[in-house]
């Protein structure tokens, strides 16, 4: 992995992510309806801008996250793989006087990753845009191709730049055979997750769930405004932020796991296989401090740079700090790993 890593640093590699949802929202009352739904700002989204957020439920567990875009007649969300239908549906059941409309346009769309240090370039040639100006586009903001149904917007899946390709299916085909012309090479999917663990970004339906308060999941600053006005769940986010400082039970950190030469400080070996290799580290494996089990993991990956096992999980707050060291205990024995940084 690391040789394909670096080949893909040092130009750029493509990914299908089409399995993701794809809503699309009508009517002149779409970003208002969304701005009352939504813990982000929404209702002031500029044409061509986007944010990250989430929706909750009035106890302020997690129904989905969401990437939304506007793109001037209409509002695009990204969501998780397989919650579309489901979505359109929980979407629906709200609206009452707004005039707005709810549709999955998973199935008319695909959608093509883009990742790499000279993406942009990459991205430009392929699809006759100025890679200047790709390059250019701040986090979740949008630039469409000329004279076809199709944008590109920025993301935050990994280190290098990232860009999300939302086309007509239709068209997938020539857009990744363009792609590949200019010299984007296909990924494979370890590589786009140990990406993804790299960059400490979780994922709904795995580091995430339908029980996440998201700020367990340290995604206070990425997904919520401290600002806005009212949003479903918002009660339970301010009592967390002001009455009990931000603290929450567990927090979801990054962890990188010593390499054979290493031990652990009680002595235990730390030698693991590469992720996917065999290693019996897994999601679900128990982390725990002094015998005392503090936390998870919720994903594990083999290092894009090196090979050495990342992964990501959940532990006690108590433990939670960078450079705090823990066990995963698995089949074949103690592991030992550092805290490297926290998700979100």
């Amino acid at each position: 992995m690391p040789t394909q890593y670096r080949i893909i640093a040092a130009g750029a590699g493509w990914i299908d992510r089409s399995a993701r949802g794809r809503l699309r929202f009508d009517g002149p009352d779409r970003l208002s309806f969304l701005q009352a739904l939504l813990s982000n700002e929404v209702a002031t989204l500029g044409l061509g801008r986007g944010v990250y957020a989430t929706w909750l439920t009035p106890q302020g567990r997690m129904i989905t996250d969401l990437r939304v875009f506007n793109r001037g007649d209409s509002v695009l969300a990204n969501v998780p793989a397989d919650l579309a239908p489901r979505l359109v549906e929980r979407f629906d059941s709200v609206i009452f006087t707004e005039d707005v409309q709810v549709q999955d346009v998973t199935g008319s769309t695909a959608q093509v990753r883009v990742i790499g240090g000279d993406a942009a370039t990459v991205l430009g040639r392929a699809l006759g845009l100025d890679a200047d100006g790709i390059r250019a586009l701040p986090l979740f903001g949008q630039t469409d191709v000329p004279g076809r149904s199709i944008f590109i917007a920025r993301t935050d899946d990994a280190r290098l730049d990232a860009f999300d390709i939302v086309i007509p299916v239709a068209e997938k085909d020539d857009v990744v055979k363009a792609l590949e012309q200019e010299g984007a090479s296909p990924m494979s999917e370890p590589l786009a997750e140990a990406l993804r663990i790299d960059a400490g970004r979780p994922r709904f339906g795995v580091d995430m769930t339908e029980e996440t308060i998201p700020l367990e999941a340290g995604l206070l600053e990425r997904a919520i405004s401290t600002t806005k006005g009212c949003y479903v769940g918002q009660e339970v986010i301010i009592r967390v932020l002001h009455r009990g400082a931000g603290r929450v039970a567990k927090r979801l950190v990054t962890l990188k796991f010593a390499a054979a030469s290493e031990t652990s400080d009680a002595g235990v070996a730390a030698d693991l296989p590469a992720a996917g290799m065999g290693a019996p580290l897994l999601p679900g494996t128990p982390l725990s401090v002094d015998g005392r089990e503090i936390g998870r993991i919720t994903s594990v990956a083999s290092s894009p740079h090196d090979g050495r096992t990342i992964a990501l999980g959940y532990v006690h707050r108590d433990v939670a700090e960078v450079g705090n060291r823990v066990i995963a205990a698995t089949r074949a024995g103690e592991m030992a790993a550092e805290i490297t940084a926290f998700a979100g």
